[in-house]
């Protein structure tokens, strides 16, 4: 395990960002051929795969970043450089990749293969395992909402879960419903033309649900097969269905506190939906990665949006009027490969990436950003992250595709 200090991290080359980026710093040995191509520039997933799995999270080692941004980080030592502890690592009963993580009422739950472990994150001891029956294929996210648990399958389907009087999950559901693919399945105009000789009810998706977000009363889902659909958290019937959201796959999906809704695709764009009278409908196109969009992540006021890419770059959006909607500040370097996961809590900034590391970025007074520490010891690229306040710190968990998950404290 390895902690790098701030120094260190600042004063290397990938963090200083020019206008003209000539030459990329060396990189860690890469992860297995299985895991990452430089001839295909994506990223293939071992446990399953899906119809548009190539054009899912991508990850090109040699991509440039981009050069015309500025950069919004400074190598003047933050007053505040906290100490990072490694105090436990966790591995779930059954070998997997860990896909996703989230936290809910002192718990975390794991997402490792078709399983969703839980964690007590005071003890770190595994409270339940949980998984649907039959093939559901990888659970690919997580998300909560009126005493519920959300998840997002790769058999292209969300299951609701009840967290029981006896510390158990109970599966209560699956999304869409049976009452309502019954409903609509007696009209002809509610199914959609997948492929030939192939339809689905507009309410479903017909590829691998890979993304989640809650907000009031609404649930929000996203898929590889380029869909965003809306979802009434109380009925747990589909209100609204965008079948051509994006051009590619979706990756990522994030709920201001105002209702906007931002999606991160393949297609390199990310997305502004707004609510307009009773529909989604979309008001603005944010471009200016190079490739695939993985990761997007807000702050808490909603004001600022992060956006990480397979570029190795993280681009900071903020709010401007006569840009419409959102127009990029800048962006910040550091990684020497993909963005895979960002969240944002407090107001710090964690960045999990290819490389296998994880970073934690800080915003001063003036508007620029430092690197206040790198996060070094998984041995596979860093798919997720979850963090919260503890204390006077911050306990981050960071899950990897070895299926270890590194629990840290941030002292500060």
């Amino acid at each position: 395990m390895k902690v790098r200090s701030w120094l260190s991290t600042c004063s290397s080359a990938t963090c200083i960002a020019t206008s003209a980026d000539s030459s990329a710093s060396p990189s860690p040995a890469p992860p297995p051929k299985s895991l990452f191509s430089d001839a295909s520039s994506s990223y293939s997933d071992s446990q399953t795969n899906s119809t548009n799995s190539s054009s899912s999270i991508q990850s090109n080692l040699s991509l440039l970043t981009i050069p015309s941004l500025p950069s919004l980080q400074k190598l003047t030592l933050s007053p505040l450089n906290p100490s990072a502890v490694l105090l436990t690592s966790l591995s779930p009963t059954r070998r997997g990749q860990v896909h996703f993580l989230a936290l809910h009422n002192h718990l975390l739950y794991a997402a490792s293969a078709d399983q969703i472990h839980v964690y007590e994150t005071i003890t770190n001891t595994l409270l339940d395992t949980f998984s649907a029956a039959g093939a559901s294929g990888a659970v690919k996210s997580i998300t909560f909402g009126r005493g519920r648990i959300l998840t997002a399958h790769q058999d292209c389907k969300i299951r609701v879960w009840k967290f029981t009087d006896r510390k158990k999950h109970k599966l209560v559901t699956t999304l869409p419903t049976l009452e309502d693919r019954l409903r609509r399945s007696i009209l002809p105009q509610n199914y959609v033309k997948i492929r030939r000789h192939n339809h689905r009810l507009w309410i479903q998706h017909h590829d691998a649900v890979s993304g989640l977000a809650a907000a009031e009363n609404l649930i929000f889902s996203i898929s590889w097969d380029r869909s965003l659909k809306i979802w009434n958290s109380e009925n747990l019937h589909c209100l609204q269905s965008i079948n051509k959201a994006h051009d590619d796959a979706i990756n990522a999906v994030a709920v201001s506190s105002d209702g906007l809704i931002y999606t991160g695709s393949a297609d390199r764009k990310i997305k502004v939906w707004s609510r307009e009278e009773k529909k989604f409908a979309a008001i603005a196109t944010l471009e200016k990665h190079k490739s695939a969009v993985n990761a997007l992540a807000l702050s808490g006021d909603g004001s600022v949006l992060f956006s990480g890419s397979c570029d190795r770059s993280i681009l900071v959006w903020e709010r401007e009027d006569s840009a419409g909607h959102m127009a990029v500040a800048g962006r910040l370097r550091g990684h020497a490969k993909a963005i895979l996961c960002l969240i944002n809590v407090r107001d710090l900034l964690m960045s999990g990436s290819a490389d296998r590391t994880v970073r934690i970025w800080q915003r001063g007074f003036d508007g620029r950003f430092c690197c206040l520490a790198v996060l070094d010891g998984h041995r596979w690229p860093v798919r997720s992250i979850a963090a919260a306040e503890c204390g006077g710190g911050v306990r981050v968990f960071s899950g990897s595709f070895d299926g270890e998950i590194r629990v840290w404290e941030l002292g500060f």
